[in-house]
């Protein structure tokens, strides 16, 4: 995988910067969502990885599927993946480009785990206290996570904010044994 996002990262960066350069990064957001699902069917893969085909001919069978939904810049995006054996990676080109994307724009993406589901009206306080925090929007996920106990656990990137009764206890217990 982090060998994929290495392969993955120029063509990302490359797509960003043209974007930002146009002012499209919400179109290219649309262009790559549409492009890695297309990458990522199984009958696509199928013939992405047909020895048979020529780089020409799988360029054109992408963008016959796309009829439309690709300009000359998504056209030439395909060009240069397919002639570099690199199709495979729209859905880590896609991702790292969101991120990018996100970066720019000050969004923050947190991953929220919470020993219980959480209403509307506490999942909106826990963003705006997050956002408080950071001076950056914040783009929350819950999932629900009963090990912790209670409480909930938040990761924005390289921090960590464990507020859960799973991790309390655990520093509780490591304070005992010393």
């Amino acid at each position: 995988m982090a060998e994929e996002l290495t392969l993955a990262r120029p063509y990302a960066e490359a797509v960003f910067k043209l974007a930002c350069e146009r002012g499209s990064l919400d179109s290219w957001s649309d262009t790559l969502d549409f492009m890695s699902a297309v990458a990522s069917d199984p009958d696509m893969a199928r013939l992405i990885g047909n020895p048979k085909l020529t780089t020409d001919q799988l360029a054109d069978i992408f963008r016959s599927v796309g009829q439309g939904r690709l300009d000359a810049d998504g056209d030439h995006l395909v060009a240069v993946l397919v002639d570099n054996g690199r199709l495979p990676l729209l859905p880590q080109i896609k991702e790292l480009y969101k991120h990018l994307k996100e970066e720019h724009e000050g969004v923050l993406d947190a991953a929220v785990s919470s020993a219980f589901p959480l209403s509307d009206e506490q999942r909106d306080t826990l963003v705006r206290d997050l956002e408080k925090r950071f001076s950056r929007r914040v783009k929350a996920s819950v999932v629900v996570d009963p090990d912790l106990i209670g409480g909930v656990k938040v990761v924005l990137g390289d921090v960590v904010i464990d507020a859960s009764v799973r991790a309390q206890l655990e520093q509780m217990a490591a304070a005992l044994k010393r």
